[in-house]
Formats: structure tokens, sequence, C-alpha cells
């Protein structure tokens, strides 16, 4: 199976505006009684038998089973027959937020993922179609069930071939988006390692760079626009909770936020490509990006989006047919790439790697990358045919002492 997620922007009328916004709230109500159920039943089995709380106490039978997607959607069967709000919504639309709610707690348990948080009002942003009629779509038109036919700007065509398996309607400071997910029966093979590598460090002084001497300057998305952030966060303090006047000045810090993330994907996106450039291999470092982002540097951390570009450079690099592949990221910057000694810890001064061993001298960011290359070609067991066709740029002495 192949999968492909095609993203458009919705032109819907006032009418299914409301309509729109009537189902996300009704979403968000779903969302919040399941949770709540689920953390009241949690809660009733924290105590123990002997010592109950002095405050309040949950009580629950014993015989009460765990709430799951399951009986929990046989719940919201009975529970339409009482609230008619929810009937028109679609029932498949709500069970897949009663889904969603039972995915975040499989994070919680397996990728140690927080606890799931309840939804404020109006932000519950999305709902998804898990099923879509055949030939729903029509030029710049799609048949939403219950809905009816919603006008949106269709960039590009959708190959006859695919078959539209899932749409998820979103909301953001722009407007309405839709995206399909177009699938495939057809196995795709996934790259293999062949041709030039190039090994990439990333860091906040240069945000990459590639052991074959590229660097390139981190541009401070977040940073620059800080300025005009806080100037209309002001705003937004100074208005009345809930008025008109202090919706509009949300809308504008959410567009702000929005065009900011566009640019950094963006930008993203363009230095894939140029890396994917003339290149059969890819080798990252595989990074604590969470880590990173709570340590004291945690703001610029989250400004570069590393986490964001190399997912970027690996979809990039399976629709250009290059191999990509995470390495180890254990002392990338302490050894020399050229003989392999430890050279220490550095600080974030020194900007330059000088090896008291064989005296390699380098940037310190591309000696870094030579690292992760060298893993990675290890990784696929290509390092000495890579050294033969004297394509291990930027390392002489490696090259020397196999006498190439």
């Amino acid at each position: 199976m192949f999968h492909l997620t095609y993203e458009f922007k919705l032109k819907p009328t006032q009418s299914q505006i409301a309509i729109f916004e009537d189902w996300l709230e009704q979403c968000r109500r779903v969302y919040n009684y399941a949770l709540c159920e689920r953390k009241d039943w949690i809660k009733s089995r924290s105590c123990r038998i002997n010592a109950c709380s002095l405050h309040s106490e949950y009580i629950i039978p014993a015989d009460t089973p765990r709430p799951t997607y399951f009986n929990q959607s046989e719940k919201l069967t009975q529970a339409k027959k009482k609230y008619p709000e929810l009937r028109k919504v679609s029932a498949q639309v709500l069970q897949q937020t009663l889904k969603r709610l039972e995915k975040a707690f499989v994070a919680l348990w397996e990728q140690k993922h927080g606890f799931p948080r309840f939804k404020k009002p109006e932000k519950m942003r999305s709902f998804v179609f898990p099923q879509i009629g055949v030939n729903s779509i029509q030029k710049g038109k799609i048949l939403l069930p219950k809905i009816g036919w919603v006008k949106f700007h269709q960039s590009r065509e959708i190959p006859d071939s695919g078959r539209i398996k899932q749409a998820q309607i979103v909301k953001r400071a722009s407007g309405w988006y839709i995206l399909l997910i177009v699938q495939w029966d057809v196995d795709v093979p996934q790259p293999i390692p062949h041709g030039e590598a190039v090994g990439i460090d990333v860091g906040l002084t240069s945000f990459i760079a590639t052991s074959n001497g590229l660097t390139v300057k981190r541009p401070r998305f977040f940073v620059d626009a800080e300025r005009k952030l806080k100037l209309l966060q002001q705003r937004v303090s100074r208005k009345r909770l809930g008025s008109n006047n202090w919706h509009k000045a949300i809308k504008k810090v959410a567009k702000l936020h929005e065009y900011v993330a566009n640019c950094r994907k963006d930008w993203h996106f363009k230095l894939s490509h140029q890396i994917c450039n003339g290149v059969g291999m890819v080798f990252v470092e595989d990074l604590n990006l969470v880590g990173l982002s709570r340590s004291i540097l945690g703001k610029h951390c989250l400004d570069a989006a590393w986490g964001q570009f190399f997912n970027i450079l690996e979809q990039t690099c399976f629709k250009r047919g290059v191999y990509f592949q995470k390495v180890d990221s254990h002392k990338t910057s302490q050894i020399c790439p050229s003989c392999g000694t430890d050279t220490g810890k550095k600080e974030l001064s020194e900007r330059t790697h000088v090896c008291s061993n064989c005296g390699y001298t380098s940037d310190r960011d591309v000696a870094a990358a030579q690292v992760v290359l060298q893993r990675g070609l290890a990784a696929v067991g290509h390092t000495v045919k890579m050294l033969v066709e004297g394509k291990f740029v930027g390392i002489p002495k490696m090259q020397e002492s196999l006498n190439l």
C-alpha cells in the first residue's frame, strides 16, 4: 500500500462554515466527556483499600470495565437519543474523535507522551471523515457526508488510479483546508544505498554542515518575528476578554504564527531538495530532540525545528530515490574524522576542530558531519568502496592510511 496526502484550501459558504463550527464543538464535547470518563475510572483505582483520601474519593463499582474505544462507541449511540444535537454530526466523525482519544492513551503508555488534556473552547481544530463515497470529487468540488458539495481550490489534479481513503477538515487562521489521503494498491520499493554519500550535522550557528564542506546559516524565523508578536499580544491583553475586538486581535496573533511556520516549512523543503541533488545516500544524527527543546537554548532549538526538517528530508529522499538513515549522535563533535582520536569536549565558542594526534584541521561542524558520514557508511557496509572511488571528501589522512 502507498499513501499520499493532498492538501487543498476550501471555499465554503457561510452556512457551511456554521456547520463546520458546530461539528467541531460537538466533537470537542464528546472528546472531553470520554476523557473525563476515563480519568474518573483511573482515579477510582488509584487509592489503597485501607487508606482513602481525606478530601474526596471516586467511587465506581469494582466490576465496571475500563473505558475503551469500543464501549464508549456503544454509549455514544445511546447518547444520541438523549442529545439531539449529536445526531446532526456524522456518526463516523464522532467515532473518529473517540479513536483520536484512544490513540492519545496508546501514545501515553507506549511512547511516554503526556496525559491527554481537556480541549478548551475553539481548541478542537479538525475532524475526520474516514470514508468518502465513490465519484465524490468533481472539478473544484467535493461531496462531504451530511454537508453536501463544498468548493475547494484544486491546485493540482488527483490521479484517477488512486483511491481516496480519508478526508480531514482543518481549521487554521488563514481559513479552512481539506487533507485527502489517497491510496494506491502498489508496493513502492525503498531506496537502497548507492552513489555518493553525504553526512549532515545540525546546529544553531550553522543550521546544517555537510561532510563535503557546505555550511548553511540558520535563519531565525521566530526570533525575527518576536518584536511584532509582542506588539500583537499586548493588544490582545488590552481587549476585553471574549469581545469582538479580542477575537480579531487573537486572529492576528494566530496568522503571524502560521506565517512563521509556513516560512520555516517552505525553507526546509527547498533545503532538502538542495541536499538531494547529486547524492545517493544521506546520513543524519539521531538526536534527542525532546531533551534539546527543554534545554537553556530550547527556544532556538524549537525555532530551528530539526525534527520537522528530518521528516521533510526523509520524504524528499524517498521521493527522489535517495537512501536516508539516522546514525548514532554520541560524541560526533569530539572524535577526529581523520584518525578517530577522541579530542575531548569542546566549548561552544570553539568553532574549529584541531586534532593533536594527526594535525587534521577543519570547521567543527564539518568535522562532525564527516564523523556522521563515516558511521553511516560503516552501517551500510560501503566505507571501503567509497574510499576506493575517491568520494570520501575531506579526509585525506584516512585515505593515506589505506594507501589510496
